[in-house]
């Protein structure tokens, strides 16, 4: 299933996007799209039900804002340099060890809202991500493929980051990935039925129509289940909560001097195959 939520900022309300493209209202079934829903599987079922049957209205989508797919998140967990040609254009050795950061849940914002460059930004960068939404609690997961049966869904994502913030500034990454706006997501959340395998997923990216990021989830250096398996030894995961797994190659800190870094009036559209397209024009804050 193809899960949103649709609105104004703040009153979200969740919807079904069905196989011949209608926007339907699950307002009627449910009160969100958020962990609680994603670790029920009497409740999926009955909305998946109610899909087939063909009892859900329909929602005029013309004109209508679409937020975070994901409602209620509890924390954000960021996997840093986890493709193999990321790792190589910025001229870092593969981790031994999946490098683990967080973001918070108020960096949030919807896949086509407007991102704000910071006040005092040089190097504001973009990351096309693959997220995963936890579908069940997890707690020191002994395989990668328990880490998979853990996944309730998967959105797209955009890890903004400015750059100096992250590492000129001293002390961790934190500083130049938790600013307003940082984490656009959706504009779905495709539940983990719908993608049998993670690791076979086109993920692109654009600044202003030109492709800057064609990259490939088979080259993450630890692929999704690996990840979720490996955080779940230092953090317990909760339903809802969201792991951004990591961009491939073409970011701007990648590129030679002078590095083409987001300014105002910039746009960048996001796409990973199944999973829809992303649309944000960047102003400064």
């Amino acid at each position: 299933m193809k899960l949103l939520r649709v609105g104004p900022v703040g009153s979200e309300r969740p919807a079904l996007l069905d196989q011949d493209g209608t926007l339907r209202d699950l307002s009627g079934l449910i009160t969100d799209v958020d962990g609680d829903l994603l670790a029920d599987d009497s409740v999926l079922s009955r909305v998946r039900e109610a899909a087939a049957a063909g009892d859900l209205p329909a929602l005029d989508a013309e004109g209508l804002r679409v937020g975070s797919p994901v409602g209620r998140i509890g924390k954000i967990v960021g996997i840093g340099l986890n493709y193999h040609g990321h790792a190589a254009e910025v001229g870092a050795e593969a981790p031994p060890e999946p490098i683990v950061f967080m973001k918070a849940p108020d960096t949030v914002v919807g896949p086509d809202d407007t991102v704000l460059i910071p006040r005092g930004s040089v190097k504001t960068d973009w990351e096309a991500e693959l997220g995963v939404v936890i579908g069940a609690t997890a707690r020191y997961l002994d395989s990668a493929e328990q880490g998979l049966a853990h996944v309730g869904g998967y959105l797209l994502a955009n890890d903004v980051t400015e750059r100096a913030f992250q590492t000129e500034r001293g002390g961790t990454w934190d500083k130049g990935k938790n600013c307003e706006t940082f984490t656009p997501l959706g504009p779905w959340l495709v539940t983990a039925d719908e993608v049998p395998d993670p690791q076979v997923l086109d993920v692109r990216l654009w600044v202003n129509g030109e492709l800057k990021q064609d990259g490939h989830t088979s080259d993450q250096i630890f692929p999704v289940g690996e990840v979720v398996r490996y955080l779940s030894h230092f953090m317990t995961l909760y339903p809802g909560d969201v792991i951004v797994t990591g961009t491939p190659a073409g970011v701007a800190a990648g590129q030679p001097e002078p590095k083409p870094f987001l300014r105002a009036g910039d746009v960048v559209e996001v796409e990973i195959e199944g999973l829809g397209r992303q649309r944000q024009e960047f102003k400064s804050a």
